[in-house]
């Protein structure tokens, strides 16, 4: 049998293995980074640690560095995708280091933000609002009041800490679901979780909840949720089950544990508190509809919003 070191000797004596052998060479020693790596290590990197680690070099020549070779993450051309390679000395050799690249690095903070953000009925433009875009469409109309509190909450906020949120009110399409999104991603920014619903899907879900046993599942998710957005509250036909059954539960224990929570509605507080009084079959409930906006009036202060309506 043949030793292997006579079949490398006799390989390595190949023309055509010594023109492929010396055209690798030159590839990887005319590559900029390989040499400022060199240059930047040259007390510590010989002549044979160089030759030894060719393949590396190669490896490392090959591929993209900082994406910007690459079309996109999705055609990222390097052997593990969303990772670029790093030269580094390991003993007596020169190796790599795989570490995410900046596309990759974006991808999965965008994926996190998108996380923190949960939304149940949520359309989702709402959920890529910002506050700058909500001051850029005007500051009248009790806007620049609410990007200020807003503003404030965000930056002020503490878990623990107890912090009203707002109960903004006004008629159709003048902002107010915007806004709930763009707190909640200025929110995620710093790293904290909200839950987004839109109430009356949410009521429609619940009830559907009881018949396959996830009811109390649902609403200790919206009672438990870091930061709480009820948007369009009071938008739903009223009955007593949802306003005492569902809703009351979820306010009352935010407001046990000052939890932060905000709600949108095209009522006023009166206006609110007039519609929960009447259920779905006229039954007029005045002390269970106090209760409830005793409950909204601890947690939120309430903000008037006013203006065109933006969906025309």
């Amino acid at each position: 049998m043949q030793k292997i070191s006579d079949a490398l000797n006799k390989l390595s004596n190949n023309s055509d293995f010594q023109r492929r052998y010396e055209h690798l060479r030159n590839q990887v020693m005319n590559d900029q980074q390989i040499r400022l790596f060199l240059n930047e290590n040259s007390s510590r990197i010989t002549k044979e640690m160089v030759e030894k680690s060719l393949m590396k070099l190669y490896e490392f020549s090959s591929q993209s560095k900082n994406c910007k070779v690459c079309p996109g993450l999705d055609g990222c051309i390097n052997m593990m995708q969303g990772y670029h390679p790093k030269l580094v000395i390991q003993g007596n050799s020169i190796d790599l280091q795989y570490e995410v690249c900046p596309r990759k690095r974006i991808d999965d903070q965008k994926r996190t933000h998108e996380k923190l953000i949960q939304s149940l009925y949520i359309p989702k433009d709402i959920l890529s609002a910002s506050l700058r875009d909500f001051y850029q469409n005007g500051t009248t109309g009790g806007r620049r009041e609410a990007i200020e509190k807003a503003t404030s909450f965000v930056e002020g906020y503490v878990q623990g800490k107890k912090e009203k949120g707002l109960y903004l009110y006004g008629s159709f399409g003048v902002g107010k679901t915007y806004l709930l999104g763009a707190i909640a991603n200025k929110l995620a920014d710093k790293q904290i979780s909200s839950l987004i619903i839109y109430v009356p899907d949410f009521i429609r879900e619940i009830k559907s909840a009881i018949s396959d046993n996830t009811l109390n599942d649902k609403i200790d998710m919206a009672k438990k949720a870091p930061i709480l957005m009820l948007d369009d509250f009071g938008a739903e036909t009223v009955s007593s089950w949802a306003r005492d059954e569902v809703m009351g539960p979820i306010l009352q224990f935010r407001m046990l544990e000052d939890l932060p929570t905000f709600f949108t509605s095209n009522f006023d507080f009166d206006g609110l508190q007039n519609h929960l009084t009447f259920s779905q079959r006229g039954e007029k409930e005045e002390v269970k509809a106090a209760r409830i906006m005793e409950r909204i009036k601890y947690l939120a202060e309430p903000l008037r919003l006013s203006g065109e309506n933006r969906r025309r």
